[in-house]
């Protein structure tokens, strides 16, 4: 009966090795997805404050410079918005029967412009990119 009880003990060994390996790569996959979220998260708030910041410069010149023309592009100081281009557009349309001009400022931004505008009409992996549009009438 020992005889045929001989090698139990090491066939028991690796098939606990191969699950906690197979456990180890599951834990390991899990982490790197969560850190890639997480980085993305980090980007897309990044992309929303360099959008934030294209508004404020395109409200700042139409209402000091009165400057509502055309689309415009700009690269953020470094260091925290280092990385993302702006795009910000303005258009004026006349109020109907004398009323006031409606301006709409759009601010796009992101982090791998197409031509050096954003939007990119083909990004690569792990393109991120936020737009903000206000309107006001003057």
């Amino acid at each position: 009966m020992r005889h045929l009880q001989r090698g139990f003990t090491a066939i028991s060994a690796i098939v606990i090795l191969v699950v906690l390996v197979a456990l180890g790569a599951f834990v390991v996959n899990v982490s790197m997805t969560q850190q890639l979220g997480s980085a993305q998260d980090v980007q897309g708030v990044r992309a929303y404050e360099a959008a934030r910041a294209g508004i404020e410069w395109g409200l700042y010149q139409q209402l000091r410079n009165g400057a509502c023309a055309g689309a415009t592009s700009f690269v953020p100081p470094a260091p925290t918005l280092a990385g993302f281009t702006v795009t910000v557009s303005c258009v004026a349309t006349p109020g109907t029967n004398g009323g006031p001009i409606t301006y709409t400022v759009v601010a796009t931004a992101c982090n791998q412009p197409g031509a050096g505008a954003c939007p990119n009409p083909a990004p690569g992996q792990r393109y991120v990119e936020r737009r903000l549009d206000v309107s006001f009438n003057q």
